[in-house]
């Protein structure tokens, strides 16, 4: 389980996503020490042939499944057209991309999504509403590398403004929120009591 998480957090940071790379060690090992994560969790499978299935009890790493998961991709599209895959109850999601590039390796289109805890407020909202539903999509080409796409739903990782925090420094204006809903650029009241913004400002409709 460490060496997968390892690899993943020196993928991210190789791939310029500081923020989901190494510097995700020390909340990782303070989650450990909490509870909130757990290094000795076993997977158990519900393996379904075309759509298996992994628990992590207890909140193991999100890291282990992927090779198991993809691998399962790689075999299944002898016989099927659409596979999933799904784990439930683990810790951090980590950098979505990073769970498809075996995917897009074995030659298919690759798609990956998570729930996430309210972090993003309504326009005009004092409190956090929406979660930032981490969603990745890879695309393979045979003389190319992939097309890979990992968009933020929001202004700015969580994990920019616990760097920003770390380092005393603040946060652009735009990115979050207080408790009020007033704009702030403390990265300490934006984790803790505040909202992320959404990428994108307002989004509104206009009837006729």
């Amino acid at each position: 389980m460490a060496q997968a998480t390892a690899q993943a957090l020196v993928a991210a940071e190789m791939d310029g996503a500081r923020d989901h790379g190494v510097s995700r060690v020390a909340l990782y090992a303070q989650h450990l020490r909490e509870g909130r994560a757990n290094g000795r969790a076993k997977r158990k499978s519900s393996g379904k042939r075309a759509a298996p299935a992994w628990s992590m009890p207890r909140a193991g790493s999100r890291y282990v499944p992927r090779k198991l998961q993809s691998g399962k991709s790689s075999s299944a599209r002898k016989n099927t057209a659409l596979h999933s895959a799904a784990s439930t109850n683990s810790h951090h999601f980590g950098a979505a991309a990073y769970h498809l590039a075996p995917v897009a390796q074995a030659g298919l289109v690759g798609l990956a999504f998570t729930n996430s805890p309210s972090a993003i407020n309504a326009w005009g909202g004092k409190r956090s509403f929406f979660g930032t539903n981490p969603i990745a999509a890879i695309f393979p080409r045979k003389a190319a590398a992939p097309i890979v796409v990992d968009p933020l739903a929001h202004r700015s990782h969580a994990g920019q403004d616990h760097a920003l925090r770390k380092e005393g420094r603040p946060i652009p204006p735009g990115w979050a929120v207080d408790r009020d809903g007033n704009p702030t650029t403390d990265a300490k009241t934006a984790l803790t009591a505040g909202s992320l913004a959404a990428l994108g400002g307002v989004k509104a409709r206009h009837w006729r």
